[in-house]
């Protein structure tokens, strides 16, 4: 910060807010039943819901593709569904490698009060070759199916930094949200 002491006199101006997709995203379906039973998956989706729902007049809500745009919903949160008007489709779905990153990561926008992103620096995204248990190969976008660690060496799923590292909002992403929305 400035130094200066800030405060909050009424509504915010803008909200830009990447809430956890721990518990909500479909890449964990798997694990869906034991979070919806433990109150995860549930607290999870009313902490999104209060972004959407938020006091001010310009909000991005960012996530993977997650429950919040389908039926799972309704089936499972009926009661949020109905308070929050569940479920919702995003307003955009951006890719890295739009914005200079030669990565996949399918990213959802929930937009309200601001355009949606144009892309900066449209690069091709680089593959990786993954040889299956089964003896097949799959080709798929770097990032999707797989981790990179900052120093390239791949990780897997089961490592305790993939979290982390796939959770990060890559910079040319960011740098188009302040320079579009500020």
């Amino acid at each position: 910060m400035d130094g200066q002491t800030h405060t909050i006199d009424g509504r915010w101006d803008m909200i830009l807010a990447f809430p956890p997709c721990t518990h909500l995203a479909v890449s964990g379906a798997r694990h869906f039943e034991k979070k919806r039973k433990d109150g995860r998956q549930r607290d999870g989706l009313r902490f999104f819901c209060q972004f959407l729902n938020a006091d001010c007049e310009r909000i991005a809500v960012e996530n993977p593709v997650n429950i919040i745009s389908g039926e799972y919903v309704r089936k499972w949160f009926l009661d949020i569904a109905e308070e929050f008007g569940l479920p919702i489709k995003p307003t955009q779905t951006i890719q890295p490698y739009q914005f200079g990153h030669p990565t996949k990561k399918t990213t959802c926008l929930w937009l309200k009060g601001l355009p949606p992103l144009r892309p900066t620096n449209e690069v091709e995204p680089e593959l990786v070759t993954h040889h299956k248990r089964d003896g097949g190969v799959a080709t798929f976008g770097k990032g999707v199916g797989t981790c990179i660690d900052i120093d390239g060496t791949h990780i897997g799923w089961n490592d305790p930094r993939t979290a982390v590292i796939r959770s990060k909002t890559f910079s040319g992403v960011a740098h188009a949200m302040a320079e579009q929305w500020g």
